[in-house]
């Protein structure tokens, strides 16, 4: 036991982190030091596959210390090795994923404050407007110049003397335009305050907000700072300029100065992965070869949150954010099995055959759509190309539904929900994908009525103790030790595709659709608060996350992943994940 809230290390090893503020960031930072002190794991678990490590963790997780200590000590040992070599990636994980929700907070942050200052400099920039007018009409008066009855300007007199006279009193107009001019500036100020406007509002038009960006850094540049330092990036391609800027600015973390030179390793700093907005932002035309310091890290920070998140940047020990080139075979073992995996799946085998079979599948369904449109009533592109969805009225139900529904609840029998569990566990044997996470026998008298209920229970949203309560013969710890020992969501969603493929293949759901298509939507979820998941939805206007669907054809739940709610979930990719 340590501490005084009287809690184990095994305690702190399974503790999630929470959302990403500035004090839990560092509270982060600290869980990971803390961590990576334990010892090095990947020296423990040399030659040991992921896969073991993973169930071997899940395991010990959903034990306490005074479970875990009845545990012989071999096993014991095992289980907490693989936990603390989880928990290690884990807290890399939630360091880069805090990381980049508050270079997220902070540029989100700024536009705002662009927007602030948009809506203050309205009436600056109305004013300058009205000001150029006034010069304009002072500069170049219509009776400055005269003109013929065509109102193109009159030539000048054929004589030498007139023509001199015409030079002159056309100067002497121009000098006097110039002076009103000079008059109509002065009336609004200064030509010093004049031109500090022009420069005020210059700086920040169209969406040039990177100069804004480097103010709302400030007090997360220490922990920033400590973050990059403690953990080891590493680049997916040979593209290494982000690593280098942030090596450059890391070089410079202890400069007080406001300037700094671009010069890195001898060469000047490449900072051709940046827009132009932000290399106008971090350059001076009057200091060539200097980098403004504070937009400088500010630069490097928010990139490299964009790199990680978008995968070119990878971290050593993650798995979020690990290096996806790892991952993939290599061509030695897979090459040979190229031409069979193409000639099953029916996919041609090679990448401009490939290449040619997509492009033609995309013209020949964009040519069915173009058919179609004009003999589809509820779809119309309107004279902007929008295409608009109308609204359709609900029919009434026809007397022959009515009399059709009316014998289908006739004949059909009333079964209560957990007499449906039941049947469905019986037939298609769901129960079967739970158990402990190491594989081993789940050690129950009977595990499938133990399943069946702990299903039902969860399902229907009851707790522990309430079912316990109402249901003989069940204790709510037993409940409770099935639900973190034996149930995960990946084994739901195991038993989730047994009961989908089970339900595809019946002949009823043929008749409403073929299951090649699906709707999908997301719902608001109240989550926790204190957590990395949790955010603030626009659309739904709550706190918490998206619970987001792919509902077939057929009239059954395919696919269902919890996401934040800044996620753009249209059309996401992992809807076929789980479906066999």
């Amino acid at each position: 036991m340590g501490g005084l809230d009287r809690k184990s290390g095994l305690n702190r090893l399974k503790k999630p982190a929470k959302r990403p503020s500035w004090s839990h960031l560092k509270e982060q930072h600290e869980q990971l030091r803390w961590v990576d002190g334990l010892g090095n794991t990947d020296a423990w678990l040399e030659g040991v596959a992921p896969g073991k490590i993973a169930d071997f963790a899940a395991e010990a997780g959903a034990l306490d210390a005074a479970e875990l200590r009845d545990y012989d000590a071999g096993k014991r040992t095992a289980l907490l090795a693989c936990l603390v070599h989880t928990a290690r990636r884990r807290a890399r994980d939630d360091l880069a994923e805090m990381f980049c929700k508050r270079v997220a907070t902070k540029l989100k942050n700024t536009n705002d404050e662009l927007e602030e200052i948009r809506k203050q400099q309205q009436a600056l920039v109305e004013r300058m407007i009205g000001t150029y007018r006034s010069v304009l009409e002072r500069i170049d008066p219509p009776e400055l110049v005269s003109r013929g009855p065509d109102g193109a300007p009159a030539p000048f007199p054929a004589g030498k003397k007139a023509r001199r006279k015409a030079a002159r009193a056309l100067a002497a107009q121009r000098a006097t335009a110039l002076a009103m001019a000079q008059k109509a500036v002065l009336a609004s100020g200064s030509f010093a305050e004049e031109f500090a406007d022009i420069e005020a509002v210059a700086a920040h038009h169209g969406n040039n907000h990177e100069v804004l960006v480097a103010r709302f850094y400030k007090r997360d540049r220490a922990p920033m700072f400590d973050l990059v330092g403690t953990l080891e990036f590493e680049a997916v391609s040979e593209d290494r300029r982000v690593l280098d800027a942030l090596g450059h600015a890391r070089a410079h973390q202890s400069t007080t100065r406001e300037y700094i030179s671009d010069l890195y390793e001898g060469e000047p700093l490449d900072l051709g992965f940046a827009s132009q907005n932000w290399q106008r932002a971090v350059r001076d035309r009057k200091r060539p070869g200097m980098l403004d310091r504070r937009r400088f890290e500010a630069l490097v920070f928010t990139y490299l949150a964009g790199h990680l998140q978008a995968g070119d940047v990878a971290i050593t020990g993650s798995d979020t954010f690990a290096n996806w080139l790892d991952q993939l075979p290599d061509w030695e073992e897979c090459g040979d099995k190229l031409a069979q995996l193409c000639e099953e799946t029916g996919l041609p085998a090679t990448a401009a055959e490939f290449t040619a079979a997509l492009r033609g599948r995309l013209e020949a369904t964009a040519a069915e759509v173009d058919s179609g449109y004009p003999d589809n009533a509820d779809l119309v592109i309107d004279a902007n190309g929008i295409p608009v969805l109308r609204k359709q009225r609900a029919k009434g139900v026809s007397a022959m539904a009515e009399a059709l529904e009316a014998e289908v609840k006739r004949r059909m029998p009333e079964r209560t929900l957990l007499g449906i569990l039941s049947r469905t566990a019986y037939w298609v044997e769901w129960w079967r994908r739970f158990g402990p996470a190491s594989g081993s026998d789940p050690k129950l008298k009977d595990p499938f009525g133990r399943y069946v209920l702990t299903t039902f229970v969860g399902g229907i949203n009851m707790t522990f103790a309430e079912a316990a309560r109402h249901i003989s013969g069940v204790s709510a710890h037993e409940l409770s030790a099935i639900t973190n020992r034996h149930l995960s969501v990946d084994k739901i969603n195991e038993a989730i595709t047994d009961v989908v493929n089970a339900f595809m293949r019946l002949d009823l759901v043929k008749a409403w659709g073929d299951g090649t298509s699906v709707a999908a939507d997301g719902t608001q979820m109240d989550t926790f608060i204190d957590n990395l998941l949790a955010e603030t939805s626009i659309r739904y206007g709550g706190f918490g996350g998206i619970a987001y669907h792919h509902i077939s054809d057929q009239y059954i739940a395919l696919f269902t992943h919890f996401i934040p709610c800044g996620v753009c979930y249209l059309g996401r990719p992992e809807a076929v994940r789980y479906v066999a």
